[in-house]
């Protein structure tokens, strides 16, 4: 069985979710006033990692968890709704070149796979109609019906992506010298490597630098 796994930020969606989160939530009609202490909070593992005390994952795993508390006390379907809210926006900025690989992919029985450090709710709206047999993602932890703001968040990053990957396909025979992968940043690079044919999508410089050693195909 061949593989066609796509990264998310920077690759089918042309920008960066996180940043779209927050200009969400600083302008809702009902959670703006929680932002400013947002703000407050994600500052700190953000100038931490900006003076290399604090590793770019944990910043980011941080950050993940401070957003989800920023909204208070929620139930499923609500944050499900607020997710919701930014599929119309999510789906303008797909890459056009990479949803004809998506589409060529199915086209062609390859089993294809989404895998990114965005909310797995979030992946899961906005990507309504597009047809991934399977979707990984940063899981928000529920209690029954209601987000549990207890228990941590497990963000997908780095080489969490290929662990994922593989509890996924676990029992399957995989052709992984003909599968495929798409990403954008250094981060991605070990998803790239487990496949036959990695392709760097508007690759971040250093990504960009060893696509060109290796000779990957860049789009």
């Amino acid at each position: 069985m061949r593989v066609a796994i796509f990264d998310f930020d920077g690759t089918l969606y042309a920008e960066e979710t996180f940043r779209l989160l927050m200009n969400h939530l600083k302008h809702h009609p009902v959670h703006h006033p929680k932002f400013k202490k947002f703000y407050r909070a994600i500052l700190r593992p953000y100038l931490g990692h900006k003076m290399k005390l604090v590793p770019e994952a944990r910043m980011k795993e941080q950050s993940m968890q401070i957003y989800l508390d920023s909204l208070g006390q929620q139930s499923k379907f609500e944050l499900d709704q607020y997710f919701e809210e930014l599929a119309d926006k999510v789906r303008q900025g797909f890459n056009p070149d990479v949803l004809s690989r998506l589409e060529q992919h199915i086209a062609d029985d390859v089993y294809v796979m989404l895998v990114s450090g965005a909310y797995t709710p979030l992946l899961q709206s906005v990507t309504k109609g597009l047809q991934f047999d399977t979707i990984i993602g940063t899981e928000v932890p529920l209690s029954g019906q209601d987000v549990d703001y207890q228990a941590p968040i497990f963000h997908v990053h780095g080489p969490r992506k290929n662990e994922k990957i593989v509890q996924a396909l676990e029992g399957k025979d995989i052709d992984w010298q003909n599968s495929y992968a798409y990403g954008d940043s250094f981060s991605d690079i070990p998803v790239l490597e487990l496949v036959g044919h990695p392709v760097a999508v508007r690759p971040e410089p250093r990504l960009q630098a060893i696509a060109e050693q290796r000779e990957w195909e860049i789009i």
